[in-house]
């Protein structure tokens, strides 16, 4: 649970690597509204600049935060359009 973000969402992608945490987060932010914010869980250390490239080139996405908590990595991502 996290409370600095209104989280919508978790999707768990922990033992997945490169793409598919990627894809997996497409996917969820596709399926929801707009305004809404998606936590993603991930193992996969690649998905801190995979996630962050993504979103980057996306529009209708914005990038929160994304936390290292050595083990795990926390992306939040909120819907815009």
């Amino acid at each position: 649970m996290n409370d600095t973000y209104d989280v919508t969402e978790t999707l768990d992608v922990t033992g997945e690597s490169c793409p598919m945490p990627v894809v997996k987060t497409k996917s969820a932010v596709d399926g929801i509204d707009e305004g809404d914010t998606l936590e993603v869980v991930a193992t996969d250390p690649g998905s801190m600049s995979d996630i962050d490239g993504w979103a980057a080139g996306t529009d209708g996405v914005d990038l929160l935060d994304q936390i290292d908590d050595g083990d795990e990595f926390r992306h939040y991502v909120r819907k815009t359009a």
